[in-house]
């Protein structure tokens, strides 16, 4: 598992080159994945699963058809560290970006 000591936040760049961004008014990492139809959205969903796990870090997210948004933040250290940066790449990996 990795920890969540305190991030360094220029590891924040490559993310925001794949469609992330800073929410506002929180500190925490915002996209919305776009599928091709709710099969592919729902599968997307099932695998970030298990990586939510093996992580012990779980996205605040949403499922509209085909379309997923996502919220990362730690919400115990009050703020991002280097889990929502690991689960925010498992994501992209995982919708193939």
């Amino acid at each position: 598992m990795t920890d969540k000591t305190e991030l360094d936040r220029s590891t924040l760049l490559p993310l925001f080159g794949t469609g992330w961004k800073m929410a506002e008014n929180k500190d925490a990492l915002e996209k919305t994945f776009l599928f091709k139809d709710f099969k592919q959205a729902f599968a997307f969903m099932t695998k970030v699963a298990d990586d939510a796990e093996d992580l012990n870090h779980h996205p605040d997210w949403s499922n509209s058809y085909r379309t997923v948004k996502v919220k990362l933040t730690s919400h115990d250290a009050g703020g991002l560290t280097k889990l929502d940066v690991d689960l925010a790449r498992r994501m992209d990996k995982a919708a193939g970006y």
